[in-house]
């Protein structure tokens, strides 16, 4: 009896499933939903809380991140009526599920942050000819 080797094919996937899947994973991918993600992990915010938590973006920015979470079930939304509208934002369920795995790749950018900045450096440098 001889060993040979069976050459499996990874099912396809119809393009209806990759194109919503590729939907999901771009907003998970995006940079200002993973910081978002990051903080709400640890405990629900206000808005001025989460703006002051994340350096560099803007009020319209964190409104159609957070308007996008809320859309794709990843936090929720919660007006108090007072003076000013107290709203506060906080993880669901399904968020809850994702913020362990996007935590850790927010982490791993950190910690990485000074060694890709030296591979980008060396890298512009040997190329800066062409």
């Amino acid at each position: 009896m001889t060993d040979t080797a069976v050459e499996v094919t990874p099912p396809r996937l119809g393009v209806g499933v990759c194109l919503k899947a590729s939907q999901v994973i771009g907003r998970i991918g995006d940079k200002w939903t993973v910081l978002v993600m990051m903080l709400l992990s640890e405990r629900g915010y206000r808005f001025n809380e989460l703006k002051r938590g994340i350096d560099g973006i803007s009020q319209r920015m964190l409104t159609l991140t957070l308007r996008n979470m809320e859309r794709d079930g990843l936090v929720t939304r919660t007006v108090t009526p007072s003076i000013p509208p107290r709203v506060d934002y906080e993880l669901t369920d399904v968020g809850r599920s994702l913020a362990g795995p996007v935590k850790i790749l927010g982490e791993w950018a950190f910690q990485h942050l000074e060694c890709i900045a030296a591979a980008q450096a060396s890298y512009d440098a040997r190329n800066s000819d062409t």
